[in-house]
């Protein structure tokens, strides 16, 4: 039998090497049909869930112009910049307008109301030394009201950080998609969403320019990579990004994705919010709508694309300007623009507005409101998917001035107490007078840090501020008025602990029988605390959470003088209810919900209540503006405008942790906090910290003077300060203040009136009038 033949060295049969090639080809098609299969139902599933996600956005209040409204004319053109507006000579389109000396042509912006849809409307404003004189329509004829389009703040939600405004394809400028395609993908309609020629030819010229001046990845790639991808620059990642981008293309239309790229594409950062989308992008950098760009700004928008931090306008504005300006040069060579109109647009300048880090005028506090107030009736869910339009009370220019001035007051005060600087932080709360809308939110000195909200969560002891409910819980009994007198002398208490307690007045002087009109006015603690406790703690407390707290505090003694930590907010809702002659409301930031079409969703109803008598508080707000005129806010008249009339109380915690003023006018109760977080005496008192900042905001509102509307039930009358007895004036320090009607008070003796002059001192009256 023959021997075997061995097989040559090295070699290997043919056909086993086919095999195992072909199983080995076979098997990795099949992990690649499977990866593709689970790749394609990721990007199905995810684009389709994500690029419909509508981020409810907030708008603060719309300015509402009319013949008398008190604005200025430098007033006016500042809300016409912050809204975007275009200066130009003839006003034609909407958000632009002309100015000459005090007169403005404008043509608003269209914008879905609560109460309707506003077209773009014409108007001529004119302004006096008053503020508005006259408000007419391109006929000429009166128009009764204007209101300009609401300024945006931001999305109540954001996801991952990102903000952004969602534009359909009809809010999309035909430029900017062009511009889009000309810059970044010029096969973007022909391609499967990589595109070979692209790659050949940015690879060219980037090789002529010694730089890189094109990219190779198309739009589709681009949206593959900010929707699902990172930027780490890797092989495995620049494949899947390939895959990703040719998958999208087999499922989508061309106008779906370029759509979607527009709204999604990373533009800019403001803080910690990500600028995302060509329309939020549009109000962070030139704060106007997309539709109303010009070519250069459009082109800046396009350029920024390539690198957002690398080509921002406003931290490197010459590698922007000279990116812009290649940008312009494609649009002209592709005839997107005339030859002449990119030579113009080259000329212009950014056009950058404002910083990133005060965006849109966003405020960390004043959301943080808005969200507590829609968790109450919204999902998360329809807040952050909905598309829901919330239309706030915010009143930028008030909210400008209380961050300008507490920031100003707080530095100043560290200043003259010789204290560290940033030892002293505070909070302001401005809301309506005659209406709950809260209208401005400062939450501490560092306006943009998110967290510790002390506006609305900083519970403090509030002092002084406790004496208004004090005085009107006994106004309300009928037993005293504010010519009735209390004893200023010392006082000792037993407790019930078995301690006692001996309250002392601010100066430790005692000065005899006051009146109740001098005891609030001067905050004289000993009156106050004998006045309370005939009253009784429990009524005291009663009338507190009455006016506006969100429990009734414990009727110990201490409260007669403010041992009860309230916030700011719960303070100027006490207050508010004062301002309003005794009727609560719950203030509120938020003034109406939109959908996405723009219908009005139906909210709970707003409740008023009967907070007290308004007689009663008509006789305690009277006594409160005494505190201007005789009181412990005196001293502020100097930085008041002449003649305005105001009311408020001060308020100190013990050790002069504290430092609060809370007051009003006609139409706004602000309320100013001072102290330090760690809660460390500060050595102000109410009227050396919080009041002259208070005073400050309130000079700047440009408000009425308090005017208490009429009650029945008082009549004015006049009395000696100190004893409320009825005097001559030769020999008396008089006041008119409100009395029950009837109210007989005894002269003066050795003071007696003239004859005739009676209980009413009538003569007096005329006299004064």
């Amino acid at each position: 039998m023959p021997s075997p033949k061995r097989r040559r060295a090295g070699a290997l049969p043919l056909r086993p090497l086919l095999a195992l090639a072909g199983a080995l080809v076979l098997a990795s098609l099949v992990v690649l049909a499977a990866w593709l299969v689970a790749l394609d139902r990721q990007v199905v599933r995810q684009f389709e869930g994500r690029r419909w996600n509508l981020p409810a956005q907030v708008y603060a209040r719309p300015l509402e112009v009319y013949a008398g409204l008190r604005l200025g004319a430098e007033e006016f053109q500042a809300e016409l910049t912050a809204l975007g507006y275009s200066r130009t000579d003839q006003p034609r389109s909407q958000g632009s307008y002309s100015r000459g000396g005090t007169r403005f042509r404008l043509v608003t912006r269209p914008f879905q109301f609560w109460d309707g849809r506003q077209e773009p409307q014409a108007a001529t404003v004119l302004f006096g030394p008053g503020g508005v004189t006259a408000l007419t329509g391109p006929d000429g004829s009166d128009l009764p009201l204007l209101r300009l389009d609401p300024p945006f703040i931001g999305n109540i939600f954001t996801v991952h950080g990102e903000d952004r405004v969602v534009l359909p394809p009809d809010q999309v400028p035909k430029l900017l998609t062009d511009t889009l395609k000309v810059v970044e993908d010029r096969d973007f309609d022909e391609h499967i969403g990589v595109s070979f020629r692209g790659i050949a030819r940015a690879m060219l010229a980037n090789v002529r320019a010694g730089s890189i001046e094109q990219g190779a990845s198309t739009l589709t790639q681009q949206l593959v990579r900010s929707y699902f991808l990172s930027n780490e620059r890797t092989l495995s990642r620049k494949l899947r990004e390939a895959a990703m981008a040719i998958l999208l293309e087999a499922h989508f239309e061309k106008d779906d994705l370029l759509n979607a790229y527009v709204n999604e594409i990373y533009l800019g950062q403001a803080g910690d919010r990500a600028i995302h989308g060509f329309g939020l992008a549009s109000q962070f950098y030139f704060g106007r709508p997309l539709t109303e760009l010009e070519p250069a700004e459009i082109a800046l928008l396009v350029a920024v694309v390539r690198g957002p931090s690398l080509y921002d306008p406003r931290r490197n504005p010459e590698t922007a300007r000279k990116r812009r300006d290649l940008v312009l040069d494609l649009m002209a060579e592709f005839s997107l623009l005339t030859p002449e109109a990119a030579a113009k647009a080259r000329s212009q300048p950014l056009g950058v507005r404002g910083k990133a880090s005060t965006f849109a005028s966003y405020n960390p506090t004043f959301m943080d409101r808005v969200r507590r107030e829609l968790r109450d009736d919204y999902d998360d869910d329809d807040l952050l998917n909905a598309g829901l339009r919330i239309m706030t009370n915010l009143d930028p220019r008030l909210q400008a001035l209380a961050e300008r001035r507490l920031a100003e007051g707080l530095a100043e005060l560290e200043k003259t107490r010789r204290k560290q600087a940033g030892s002293l932080d505070g909070a302001v709360v401005i809301t309506g007078s005659q209406t709950p809308d809260i209208v401005a939110i400062v939450g501490g000195r560092n306006l943009r840090m998110q967290g510790f909200n002390r506006a609305l969560d900083a519970k403090r002891p509030i002092g002084s501020l406790v004496k208004p409910a004090v005085f009107l819980a006994a106004l309300q009994t009928g037993q005293f008025t504010l010519a009735s007198t209390l004893l200023d002398a010392p006082l000792t208490l037993k407790l019930d602990t078995g301690k006692e307690w001996a309250p002392e007045n601010y100066d430790r002087q005692y000065r005899g029988d006051v009146t109740l009109a001098r005891a609030l006015a001067e905050s004289l603690n000993l009156p106050t605390v004998r006045l309370g406790l005939e009253v009784g703690t429990r009524k005291v407390a009663t009338t507190l959470r009455s006016l506006g707290t969100e429990k009734a505090p414990p009727a110990l003694p201490s409260l007669l003088l403010g041992a009860v930590d309230l916030t700011p907010l719960e303070v100027a809702q006490v207050y508010q209810s004062l301002a309003s002659g005794g009727f609560r409301a719950p203030l509120k930031a938020v003034r109406a919900v939109l959908d996405a079409e723009g219908k009005a969703l139906a909210r709970t109803q707003l409740s008023v209540d009967r907070a007290a008598d308004p007689a009663a508080v008509y006789q305690v707000n009277a006594a409160l503006v005494e505190v201007f005129e005789r009181g412990t806010a005196r001293g502020a008249k100097g930085l008041l405008p002449a003649g305005l009339v105001v009311a408020g109380k001060t308020g100190t915690s013990n050790d002069l942790r504290d430092s609060w003023f809370a007051g009003f006018t006609n139409d706004h109760v602000a309320v100013v906090w001072v102290g330090a977080d760690d809660n460390r005496p500060t050595g102000l008192s109410g009227a050396s910290g919080a009041l002259p900042i208070w005073a400050r905001i309130v000079a700047g509102f440009g408000d009425n003077g308090y005017e208490p509307v009429p009650v029945t039930g008082v009549t004015e009358q006049w009395f000696d300060y100190d004893t409320g007895f009825a005097a001559d004036p030769g020999c008396a320090d008089l006041v008119r203040l409100p009395l029950p009607d009837g109210t007989e008070l005894p002269p003066k003796p050795g003071c007696e009136p003239r004859a005739g002059g009676g209980g009413g001192m009538n003569w007096l009256r005329d006299l004064f009038n």
